[in-house]
């Protein structure tokens, strides 16, 4: 294994969902996803009632995690692109799921499994610790602004522009 693929594995390992990604008859989607790492490939759990696992078996897929919306200053994205098939998990598999959700959607959750034999691992990482030069660009700017400055429009006094509202990851 690649040292981005072992940082990737070490990464996945702290967050239990992501999202999978391929298509279904020439449309993508993205579906969440319960995963684990096993043996060195990505096995998820997913809901068999939302019929995503039709469109994944067979095909290759791209399965991203992340740590967004975590608050560290050290933001990370992994991305497995590979062959997804659908496999029984071992007792010890799906003992490291842990608990099923009760529903999805409302309906009951019904699980399938599927095993992403990886052919291609990405890894992203952005700094934003305190020895960062930090820019306005550099930080997250909040929806509802509780920036009082001048920089209002002058057609509506009192709200923002909405430069200040735009944030670009990297």
């Amino acid at each position: 294994m690649s040292t981005e693929e072992i940082r990737a594995i070490e990464l996945l390992g702290r967050v239990s969902y992501g999202r999978v990604a391929t298509s279904m008859r020439a449309m993508p989607f993205v579906a969440p996803a319960r995963h684990i790492v096993t043996e060195g490939r990505v096995l998820l759990r997913m809901h068999r009632g939302l019929g995503y696992h039709r469109a994944c078996n067979g095909s290759v897929v791209a399965y991203g995690a992340d740590n967004f919306n975590s608050g560290a200053e050290q933001i990370w994205s992994v991305q497995f692109t590979g062959t997804a098939e659908i496999v029984e998990p071992t007792e010890e598999q799906l003992a490291a799921f842990g608990p099923e959700p009760r529903t999805v959607d409302d309906e009951p959750f019904e699980p399938v499994y599927m095993r992403i034999e990886p052919q291609f691992v990405t890894v992203h990482e952005l700094d934003y610790s305190a020895g960062h030069p930090a820019g306005p660009a550099d930080r997250p700017v909040e929806l509802h602004s509780t920036d009082h400055s001048t920089d209002h429009s002058p057609e509506h006094p009192g709200e923002h522009s909405m430069g200040r509202h735009l944030h670009h990851v990297a």
